[in-house]
């Protein structure tokens, strides 16, 4: 009697919150060349933050809910949950940090607002609209002490089954010269899904900044405004197979078409570190949900905001979010 309680408890459950059983389907790719410019503008969104405006790309995954297999339905439950790479400049207005008093010791507390996730809608050639989710922080390293790099979960379940690749490379860079694409928010919302080619045209360009171990970042000539932070730089179709993987993340420019990505090979790095290589490497178990949104947003390992120096490397080659009051009438 109790067994048959809880297998009809589960079937409902599956029922009610869009909970599949087993793996659902995500799309990890463009199906074919034809479809490859429409899949950049699929898994490209804009990213707002209080005071700013900035560019991310959506990764989907099979999220478990159980930690153990549910017997009535033969394979473990899982929820298709989306995550948003962005640049962490792009989200650092929404961080705030308090004092505490706990068993008579003072200590600090590291809190984040919820970023807003904005997807463009074009119908027959013409914007007929936006959609608008909240989406928690899960993962941060600050901009100038730290990778710039953020992972955003969409707070709304399943909203697209469709999912940025990301370049493989066995670690190896790109080669100069090879043709790419960048999909941003040029200017803010205004010019969201924006799409723009240019080359690789250097590797491996390393900035002092605020940790002082020096930066590493790959050069392109795609063009990039401000807005552009936190978007998807890819492989073009002259990639053959690999067209529309993504390489790496825009972050900075010193002109129109002298701009510095976070290359992928150092996100991948980053990653592993934290625990969160599964938000890339879709071949990496991915924890549970209730795991995933107790994560420490910061890391053990990730060095502290406060103190950091803006260098003169940092003031070169500035950040590329658009800031409000950049986009002020």
């Amino acid at each position: 009697m109790i067994k048959t309680i809880f297998t009809a408890a589960l079937i409902f459950l599956a029922s009610t919150v869009n909970v599949i059983a087993g793996e659902p389907t995500i799309a990890l790719g463009p199906p074919d060349i034809n479809g490859l410019y429409q899949h950049l503008q699929d898994v490209s969104v804009t990213v707002k933050a209080q005071g700013g405006e900035g560019s991310g790309v959506i990764v989907t995954r099979a999220i478990p809910i159980t930690e153990v297999q549910p017997p009535a339905l033969g394979k473990p439950l899982t929820v298709k949950v989306n995550f948003v790479w962005t640049a962490a400049h792009v989200v650092d207005s929404l961080r705030s940090v308090r004092t505490v008093i706990k068993d008579g010791q003072s200590r600090k507390m590291i809190e984040f607002k919820d970023a807003q996730i904005v997807q463009e809608l074009v119908e027959d050639g013409r914007r007929v609209g936006e959609m608008k989710m909240e989406a928690k922080i899960i993962k941060y390293s600050d901009s100038e002490n730290g990778e710039d790099l953020a992972l955003l979960m969409i707070r709304k379940k399943g909203y697209i089954d469709k999912s940025v690749t990301f370049y493989q490379g066995e670690g190896r860079p790109v080669a100069i010269g090879t043709e790419l694409y960048h999909v941003g928010s040029l200017l803010g919302q205004t010019g969201s899904n924006s799409m723009t080619r240019g080359i690789c045209s250097q590797v491996g360009r390393v900035l002092n900044l605020g940790n002082g171990a020096g930066v590493v970042f790959d050069q392109t000539t795609v063009t990039a405004f401000p807005g552009s932070s936190g978007g998807g730089v890819f492989l073009s179709e002259r990639s053959g197979d690999n067209a529309g993987q993504y390489m790496g993340m825009l972050v900075r420019g010193a002109g129109e078409t002298f701009n510095l990505i976070v290359p992928i090979r150092r996100m991948r790095a980053y990653a592993k570190r934290e625990g969160i290589l599964w938000a890339i490497d879709s071949d990496c178990p991915a924890p549970t949900l209730k795991e995933i949104t107790s994560m420490s947003v910061e890391g053990a390992r990730s060095p502290a905001r406060e103190g950091a120096r803006v260098t003169k490397d940092s003031v070169k080659f500035p950040k590329l979010p658009l800031r409000r009051e950049e986009n002020e009438d």
